[in-house]
């Protein structure tokens, strides 16, 4: 990419992953440090499925975040290919931030992450996130757990919150420290280079998330059938332009089928009234969507139905 604005001396840049168990909040970190929306979150485990950059611009500096899924003993092929994903990043960025829910200690889940990192000539961050739930009389021993458990890995710590910013500014000028000097990557004002198509299936499956819970976890994918551009009525003798996206929703079993829909139809109505207020700020405009659901019975296990939805082995 040709850089078309000149940079101060000095100016770094480079590639940052954000890497850690599920829900341990990197979607919600990333949407903090950009300052929008650029990854769908959950209060559900393994949201985050597609490597999504986030751009972050600064005056000395550009961040490109590189969310990853949560690394988790897989299930199914594509719970194996999403962990692989998560592993082939950490070989391809300039720095990484290991994130941790600070309101826990450290686990055994979390060992087979650090020695993953240990043998990477790689910046490496601890951040405790959701330090705002962590009680004043809890956060003393919480870090000499941590600087315990972490013990003669010579790598910083990070405290802060991805809810109310706090810490982050002082995290994102440290991380700025341990980047290349280098040029721009990305134009300033670009946030995210997802395409608009994948950002559209991600905004309806996160209102598939937040609705359901429990009882649709991660047996669902979206795929977008069609985007159309129609010509909505006028106003004030001025046509305004409208955008009809068709989309599909998957799931694995008859009852999750019936599960999204609900009765008379209200659940869908209701995921899809979410999705369309969150793709009408990403476009700028009105939008009309209108949702299917199919039922494909093992759809996370077949190479290539994960193919179809943008999940190949890559």
């Amino acid at each position: 990419m040709s850089t078309l604005e000149p940079t101060p001396e000095g100016f770094r840049s480079g590639f940052v992953a954000l890497i850690g168990r599920p829900n341990v909040g990197k979607s919600t970190l990333i949407n903090q440090f950009v300052g929008e929306k650029v990854a769908i979150t959950s209060p559900v485990a393994q949201t985050t499925r597609n490597r999504l950059r986030a751009i972050l611009t600064i005056n000395k500096a550009q961040l490109v975040f590189v969310d990853t899924p949560g690394i988790h003993k897989p299930h199914h092929l594509l719970g194996e290919r999403l962990v692989n994903t998560s592993k082939k990043v950490i070989g391809e960025v300039d720095s990484i931030l290991l994130i941790f829910d600070g309101n826990e200690p450290p686990g055994s889940g979390d060992s087979y992450i650090v020695k993953l990192l240990k043998g990477q000539n790689i910046p490496v961050t601890i951040v405790l996130n959701k330090w705002d739930l962590v009680t004043e009389n809890q956060r003393t021993d919480r870090i000499k757990e941590y600087i315990s458990f972490f013990n003669n890995t010579g790598w910083n710590f990070f405290c802060c919150s991805a809810i109310n910013g706090k810490g982050c500014d002082g995290l994102i000028q440290k991380i700025s420290s341990t980047l290349p000097v280098g040029p721009l990557l990305y134009p300033s004002g670009v946030t995210s280079d997802q395409p608009e198509e994948i950002l559209m299936r991600e905004l309806i499956r996160e209102q598939v998330l937040l609705n359901t819970r429990e009882e649709i976890p991660h047996s669902v994918a979206v795929s977008i059938d069609r985007i159309e551009e129609m010509t909505a009525s006028k106003k004030k003798g001025v046509s305004k332009k409208r955008i009809a996206i068709l989309a599909t929703v998957l799931v694995e079993r008859k009852s999750q089928k019936g599960i999204l829909i609900g009765k008379g139809g209200s659940m869908l109505k209701k995921i899809g009234k979410g999705a369309r207020m969150q793709i009408q700020k990403l476009l700028n405009g009105p939008v009309y969507l209108e949702l299917f659901v199919k039922v494909v019975p093992d759809w996370r296990s077949k190479p290539a139905r994960l193919a179809e939805l943008g999940f190949g082995e890559k």
